[in-house]
């Protein structure tokens, strides 16, 4: 990631409904859009849920309760092979390939085989120890999400990581972990490796619940990147997330909102990613520096735009100044008009028209 620059995540997730050639096609939409990455998720259904776990109601919503979440989740499965397809479509069009690992043999593959160096922590895996600590085991830039999470719940996340970046060696433990988040060493890797996303984790999240602020909260906090994952509907939040500081922006989308699946409806269609990548752009330029001062843009300006002191009728040579025979006109390149204190009361070193700047 470049300073200064937000990163737009692109995320495809299960939106290519399980076919190779519709996440192709999501890859080619996110470079169209602009997006830096395109994700997707990668699991193994048997090892990320019960055969019995119930669907989240936005997912019964859009995909019926007939089919279990494991029966759906298996369909939406990407094989080894798919991955590497994909990853070598995403390096022929110039774009980051990232997906998340549920497991941590997704994990491992991700890693290993598919070589990646920054890894997705979804917001559901946050309170996962064990998943936590064999992502911080591999050293990659970590983008932690935090849907759902207290703020307390984020510090005791990040101890896990601390410890698992310091590459401690004794036995994990709660007392470890938070030996390792308060070191001088564990938090220098902490605001080197990891960016922390605020979330609201419901599809699509009302703008009631979003509470953008506590992105920066979460920033005064821990003293890390921050940045937002976004289930809202529309672009708004997301440009807003781009005003308030956020570094990264994720954003779900879909070649189609009308598509069988459990994410399509609450998904950016391409036209809408690309307006939202494109107004994120306007606004990193926009927030510019903390430095107050014109513009270069600007300057020509200021003669036009500024007033200075003129005579308002005939004043001759040792008249005084005074309330009647000024006034404050444009342009401004002449006397300031901070300067009509300093003049009144004193005599006029030659005539002036009416209209006529003062030049004293």
């Amino acid at each position: 990631m470049t300073e200064g620059r937000v990163f737009v995540i692109a995320e495809a997730g299960v939106n290519h409904n399980g076919s190779l050639e519709m996440a192709r096609q999501l890859i080619d939409a996110a470079v169209e859009a602009g997006a830096d990455a395109v994700k997707f998720q990668t699991f193994k259904a048997d090892k990320l849920v019960t055969g019995s776990a119930e669907k989240a109601a936005y997912q019964m919503k859009a995909t019926g309760k007939e089919e279990s979440q494991h029966a759906m989740l298996k369909r939406l499965e990407l094989s080894c092979e798919v991955h590497h397809e994909l990853l070598s479509h995403c390096n022929k069009m110039g774009i980051s390939f990232l997906s998340t690992a549920f497991d941590e043999e997704s994990l491992n593959f991700l890693v290993r085989e598919i070589g990646l160096r920054t890894l997705k922590v979804p917001s559901g895996e946050i309170t996962n120890g064990p998943l936590l600590l064999a992502h911080a085991q591999t050293g990659c830039d970590l983008i932690v999400s935090t849907g759902m999470a207290t703020l307390e719940e984020i510090e005791a996340a990040l101890g896990v990581i601390a410890f698992g970046l310091l590459g401690i060696e004794e036995h994990p433990s709660i007392n470890a972990f938070r030996a390792a988040y308060e070191s001088e060493r564990g938090k220098s890797l902490l605001k080197e490796k990891v960016t922390l996303l605020h979330c609201t984790t419901e599809y699509p999240a009302p703008p009631a619940d979003i509470n953008l602020r506590a992105m920066q909260t979460m920033r005064s906090a821990f003293g890390l990147r921050v940045g937002y994952s976004d289930h809202s509907e529309g672009i708004a939040v997301s440009v807003a997330a781009a005003a308030l500081g956020a570094t990264l922006i994720e954003k779900h989308f879909t070649l189609d909102k009308t598509l069988d699946g459990p994410d399509h409806k609450a998904s950016l269609e391409p036209e809408e990613l690309s307006s939202m990548v494109a107004a994120i752009r306007t606004v990193e330029l926009a927030l510019g520096t903390a430095e107050k001062k014109p513009a270069a843009s600007e300057l020509k300006n200021r003669a036009v735009a500024r007033k200075s002191l003129v005579a308002s009728e005939l004043i001759r040579e040792g008249e005084l100044f005074s309330m009647e025979n000024m006034t404050v006109k444009r342009p401004g390149n002449g006397m300031s008009p901070f300067r009509y204190w300093q003049l009144l009361g004193k005599r006029a070193s030659r005539d002036y028209a009416s209209d006529e700047m003062i030049a004293e």
